[in-house]
């Protein structure tokens, strides 16, 4: 065991060193980098090519280059140094308190339903970091606003981006029961077109709701008209609250006010969109971030 030890760490090095000459260009460059002599590095070299049974290199006095096999050798050593390397700092980090500054750009109705309220459990457990919130309701360009998470509701669209779901957030239809007083309940979905439906706002195209039987069946498209229509969920929460109609809102959001009886869910049985069905609370990133961008979407 300690012989395939010692004959792993030393490819390792060895795969270290070669990863260094192809940057360098050149033995002794690498040698000055890494405080080594020339011939060290020649040694590494010649042991990994003997190891593989392949010539990486071509190399005189003068020039240097790599063969067919040594820049397919180096492509791949790639991925396999940077791993080593990020799990070092990952390994490193465990034992050493974060400390800093986290930039956090939440949706807005989500920021002030979860993240606020956990922020005092958040800073008893990592008193050294300092958060900073900003509140919205579009998503934001991580690399140009320089935040390090991004919470988004819907698919992540950007491919470039790692998306960890941390929440599923189904959508229900509801009213207050001052509303549904004035107006019968309605009991297909193309009763909602003599409803006064509360939309939230993406753009400006026609607001169009999409339910489907919960049990499995057709869906339904109805182009949603109402009173109000806004681009903040809190806003149309408290018009709902407040009777002006029926609106599409995610269950989390009105959970205590449906228990309260403050509202009704409308067409239960039913899924309801007005975008996706697929829909939950996702943690945004890069797709290379800070280890301890990541070790806190696994805090609760």
């Amino acid at each position: 065991m300690a012989q395939s030890k010692g004959v792993a760490m030393e490819w390792l090095k060895s795969a270290e060193v070669y990863d260094c000459v192809v940057r360098a260009g050149s033995f002794s460059e690498a040698g000055r980098r890494l405080n080594c002599s020339p011939a060290t590095v020649s040694r590494h070299i010649n042991d990994l090519e003997e190891h593989l049974n392949v010539k990486l290199m071509n190399r005189t006095s003068r020039n240097l280059s790599l063969t067919e096999a040594g820049q397919l050798y180096h492509g791949r050593l790639q991925e396999i140094l940077n791993h080593i390397r990020e799990a070092r700092v990952e390994v490193a980090e465990l034992d050493r308190a974060p400390a800093g500054l986290l930039r956090v750009h939440s949706r807005n109705v989500i920021g002030h339903q979860f993240i606020v309220p956990a922020l005092h459990r958040f800073h008893a457990k990592f008193p050294e970091i300092r958060v900073d919130l900003e509140l919205s309701n579009h998503a934001v360009d991580l690399v140009a606003k320089g935040f390090d998470i991004d919470i988004r509701m819907g698919k992540l669209q950007d491919s470039s981006l790692v998306a960890r779901k941390l929440l599923p957030s189904q959508r229900i239809l509801c009213a207050s029961p001052a509303y549904l007083a004035r107006h019968p309940a309605p009991q297909i979905p193309e009763d909602l077109e003599r409803h006064s439906c509360l939309n939230y706002r993406i753009n400006e195209t026609a607001p169009l709701w999409r339910l489907r039987p919960a049990s499995g069946g057709p869906e339904v498209s109805i182009r949603a008209s109402g009173v109000f229509t806004s681009n903040s969920g809190l806003a149309l929460l408290q018009a709902t609250l407040d009777g002006a109609g029926i609106s599409i809102m995610n269950y989390w959001s009105v959970a205590e006010h449906l228990s309260s009886g403050r509202l009704v869910q409308v067409l239960p049985h039913h899924d309801v969109t007005f975008s996706e069905f697929e829909n939950g609370i996702y943690a945004v990133f890069q797709k290379n971030p800070h280890y301890t961008t990541r070790r806190f979407l696994g805090w609760r």
